[in-house]
C-alpha cells in the first residue's frame, strides 16, 4: 500500500469531502479522486461512496481510517520517543478552547506551562465554537458539553457557575430587579441565537422564560464588556467577573452549573507532547478549582 495515498485517504475520511481534503492537501481535487481510487484497488475494497455533498465511508473505510489514525499515532510516537529521549517534550500543541475559559483562564496560565515545557510551541485557539479533533482543528478541546460523537478520550475538566450581574451606573439608571419577572423591564444582554453552538450555552429560559437580548454578543469575555459599559443586565460566568470590573449581582440566589469537559482524539492520547499539555491543564484548574464554584 502506498503510504501517500492512505495520507490522503486520511484527510478525505477526517474531513468527509473531497474539497476540503484538497484544499489540506495543496492538490487539486482530480488528482486526489485518482489516488483514493489507486488506495481502492491496491486494497481490493470500496472504501467511500461518493454524494453530491460530500462523501460517506464504507464499513471498510471506517476500519481502515481506524487502522490509518493509530499507524500515524503509532509512528509520530516513535519519532517523540527517539527523538526527545534525553530532553522535554516538544513539538507543536494547539488546544482548543471557548474565550471563557481560554481568555479568562488559561491564556494568563501560559507561562507557567512554558517554563515547565519550555521547547513546547502552544498554540490556544480561544473562540467561541466547536472543534473537530478528527479532522486536526485542534489537539486538545475544551468543550462546554460533553460530546458523545467520535473516538475521543474525555474527563470531565470542572464545574462553573454563572449569574447574573449588570454594571452600577446601569443599576443606579434603570433601578434594581427584584424577582425574575422584574426582568422584564430591564435592557438584557445575551447569546446571538442563531450562533450558539452548544445546547448547554442555550439557557437565557433557565433564568427568565420571557428573556430577549436587547444586546446580543457572542462570546462570554465579549458579554463580560458590555455588560461593564451599561448595556443591561447579563448572565455571566462568575469566574469572569472580577473585582476591579465594577459589576455587581442582580438577583444572586438565581445561579446555574455548567462543566468544562476535556477532549483528546484517542490516537493521540499517548504522544508526549499532548499529554504533558493535558496533564497541566487538568493540574493549574485542579489547584484553583474554588475559582470556578
Amino acid at each position: 500500500m502506498n503510504w501517500d495515498d492512505a495520507r490522503m485517504f486520511l484527510a478525505v475520511g477526517r474531513h468527509g469531502q473531497f474539497l476540503a481534503a484538497s484544499r489540506t492537501l495543496g492538490i487539486n481535487q482530480a488528482t486526489l479522486s485518482r489516488r483514493i481510487s489507486a488506495l481502492e484497488a491496491d486494497v481490493g475494497s470500496k472504501l467511500l461512496v461518493r454524494r453530491t455533498n460530500g462523501c460517506e465511508l464504507t464499513e471498510a473505510g471506517r476500519k481502515m481510517l481506524t487502522a490509518l489514525e493509530q499507524a500515524e499515532s503509532n509512528i509520530m510516537d516513535g519519532l517523540e520517543s527517539v527523538s526527545h529521549q534525553d530532553s522535554d517534550v516538544s513539538g507543536t500543541v494547539r488546544i482548543g478552547a471557548p474565550d471563557g475559559f481560554g481568555i479568562g483562564f488559561f491564556a494568563s496560565r501560559l507561562g507557567a506551562l512554558d517554563a515547565k515545557h519550555p521547547n513546547l510551541k502552544i498554540e490556544l485557539v480561544p473562540v467561541p465554537r466547536s472543534f473537530s479533533l478528527s479532522q486536526r482543528e485542534a489537539d486538545i478541546a475544551v468543550m462546554v458539553g460533553r460530546p458523545d460523537k467520535g473516538r475521543l478520550v474525555v474527563r470531565k475538566l470542572v464545574d462553573y457557575s454563572l449569574g447574573l450581574y449588570a454594571a452600577k451606573s446601569y443599576l443606579d439608571q434603570a433601578g434594581r430587579p427584584h424577582s425574575r419577572n422584574d426582568l422584564a423591564d430591564h435592557k438584557l444582554i445575551g447569546f446571538v441565537d442563531d450562533l450558539i453552538y452548544a445546547p448547554s450555552l442555550d439557557y437565557v429560559q433557565e433564568f427568565y422564560r420571557g428573556w430577549r437580548s436587547s444586546v446580543a454578543v457572542s462570546s462570554a469575555t465579549g458579554q463580560v464588556e458590555a455588560a461593564k459599559g451599561g448595556a443591561g443586565i447579563a448572565i455571566l460566568h462568575d469566574y469572569l467577573v472580577l473585582p476591579e470590573s465594577g459589576l455587581e449581582p442582580v438577583l444572586p440566589d438565581l445561579k446555574i452549573s455548567r462543566s468544562y469537559w476535556l477532549a483528546v482524539h484517542e490516537s493521540q492520547r499517548n504522544l508526549a507532547r499532548i499529554a504533558a499539555v493535558n496533564d497541566f491543564l487538568i493540574e493549574i484548574v485542579g489547584k484553583e478549582r474554588n475559582l470556578f464554584a
